[in-house]
């Protein structure tokens, strides 16, 4: 196959964020900088990872992008929308149909099926509750969770768990995925599955991941590698896996 360098050249800006500041007790003695001046663009389809020591403002970050907290300076861009110029209420419907959020503790609600927890996304934005049900039955069937489909978190285990939380993520069709330790929680076996269930996401759905980590195992599952210091990013490197992606072409 020849590589179309055109067509990767121009492949579209999910995301971009600009000189993004965020500080902490803002003009006390005690004021914290946690960022200073980051800039960042993704591309759809990506997928990255973000590293960097604990405190470097990793996760910062990530609440900027998913707009869970408020910046002191700059833009957060994404998929042509300005996010720093929408009122609260507009927020949380971007956010909603926007973002899709996996977290290290999976947070499904306890007393919620496995289905129940998929399809409450839906439900917040008014469709039918039928329709609701069957499209997250079928995204579950998909994820290789249809006979848990009525199951409570407590009856799944931690990598069946982390599925249905991709689930509910992806339910909205996000044009972003947000993840803060996604598999922080699991074991290597289980993390390698989590892993190979976002690449495979990612490469038929052509779906943005940007994932947080301490890992550097499941960072080189990514395209690229952003390194934090300081509230900062110091460099980016292209991962493996996209360095053998490319070399299949």
């Amino acid at each position: 196959m020849t590589k179309n360098k055109k067509t990767q050249n121009t492949s579209k800006k999910i995301l971009k964020i600009t000189k993004l500041h965020k500080r902490y007790n803002e003009g006390k003695s005690n004021e914290v900088r946690a960022l200073q001046g980051v800039d960042l663009t993704v591309k759809q389809g990506d997928m990255m990872a973000i590293m960097g020591p604990s405190g470097c403002g990793k996760t910062t970050l990530l609440n900027m992008i998913g707009n869970l907290d408020r910046r002191s300076a700059g833009e957060v861009i994404i998929n042509n929308v300005d996010t720093s110029k929408l009122s609260d209420a507009q927020t949380t419907e971007f956010r909603r149909d926007n973002i899709g959020f996996i977290f290290q503790l999976f947070n499904l609600f306890p007393f919620l099926t496995a289905v129940e927890n998929v399809e409450t996304p839906l439900l917040l934005r008014g469709f039918n509750s039928g329709l609701a049900r069957e499209q997250a039955k079928m995204l579950l069937r998909e994820l290789g969770m249809g006979d848990r489909l009525y199951h409570l978190p407590t009856e799944l285990s931690g990598g069946q768990q982390q599925r249905v939380a991709v689930a509910r993520a992806l339910i909205n069709n996000p044009a972003i995925i947000l993840g803060d330790e996604p598999t922080g929680d699991l074991d290597s076996k289980t993390s390698a599955d989590v892993m190979n269930l976002f690449r495979r996401i990612n490469k038929t759905n052509k779906q943005t991941f940007v994932l947080v980590t301490h890992s550097r195992w499941i960072a080189e599952h990514c395209d690229y590698i952003v390194h934090m210091t300081d509230g900062k990013i110091s460099t980016t490197e292209q991962g493996p896996f996209k360095k053998q992606t490319e070399a299949e072409w």
